[in-house]
């Protein structure tokens, strides 16, 4: 959805985060080894590791030749070396492993490579499932999507057998120019009968000055049922029905399930956008949104 910018995602029935380690790994350019298994060519140099949660494997001092650690020390370096070995070279890899019970894949193409979150299920995946999941990160690749959505289902039993460890989520509904939680409260007696259980927030800010190619305006976690709001709204040019509008939209995710279809799931089915349509102010929101997108990616 063109306001909504969200990472691609696969997502089973978004969102219980456990922190887990990432590792930044650039890959000098090679051929792809025949499986995921093989050792490195004899005479390949190899990197070390450092003990932080953040592991940088160092670009090699001789042209064509891969680098990888001799003894990979935990599960997001054994996935990042077997799913490097498909990457384009020169591009860096940034990898997280998640216990993620709603989105399995989230990635972010950058020009410099590619930010990958990845739920643990993956791990100790066949090599025609990480040539998929290379596939997938570099070129969106429908039949690699395909794949993955079925590896996925198949592995159903790994997403409903994990512990689901509480959050504590700090909330902060009241803003500088507007209020998430009266608009919220507007909202779902006006158009839910007061019957919407979830919670609202305004998001972490981002701390960043550049212009932004896209943004993700709301978002809705599923397990948490926590809306989130982008705090970029927050300013007194930006009209109280429009982040009533965005909020609006995050709760009927709260309301409509995610079907699946060839494989992927479907968040804006055509009974969700139907209801989004009921929204009084709509056509205004919506023309509001198109005459002032630029001015809040540069916000």
């Amino acid at each position: 959805m063109k306001r909504h910018s969200h990472p691609e995602t696969f997502v089973p029935t978004e969102t219980a985060q456990v922190p887990n380690p990432q590792l930044s790994l650039p890959f000098a350019g090679r051929k792809p080894a025949r499986d995921i298994g093989e050792a490195p060519a004899a005479g390949a140099a190899v990197a070390e590791i450092d003990s932080q949660s953040r592991r940088d494997f160092r670009p090699p001092e001789a042209p064509r030749q891969v680098r990888l650690p001799r003894a990979p020390e935990n599960e997001a370096d054994r996935v990042a070396v077997a799913l490097g070995l498909y990457l384009p070279p020169g591009k860096t890899l940034e990898l997280a492993l998640t216990n993620n019970h709603y989105s399995m894949i989230s990635v972010r193409r950058k020009a410099d490579g590619y930010r990958l979150r990845l739920h643990r299920m993956f791990v100790g995946a066949e090599p025609r499932i990480v040539r998929a999941l290379a596939r997938y990160v570099v070129h969106n690749d429908r039949r690699a999507s395909t794949l993955l959505g079925e590896y996925i289902e198949a592995h159903q039993h790994i997403i409903r057998q994990q512990e689901r460890r509480p959050r504590h989520i700090k909330l902060r509904a009241a803003g500088h120019h507007h209020d998430l939680q009266a608009i919220y409260d507007r909202l779902n007696a006006q158009m839910f009968g007061g019957e919407l259980e979830a919670r609202i927030t305004w998001g972490p800010g981002t701390g960043k000055s550049r212009r932004r190619r896209s943004i993700k305006m709301g978002s809705f976690a599923v397990e948490d049922r926590v809306i989130r709001i982008h705090p970029s709204l927050d300013q007194d040019n930006v009209p109280d029905f429009f982040v009533a509008w965005i909020v609006f939209h995050e709760m009927l995710h709260g309301k409509h399930e995610v079907l699946r279809s060839n494989g992927r799931r479907r968040f804006h089915t055509q009974d969700f956008l139907a209801e989004e349509r009921t929204f009084p102010d709509y056509v205004r929101a919506c023309a509001w949104e198109k005459a002032n997108l630029d001015r809040l990616l540069r916000s």
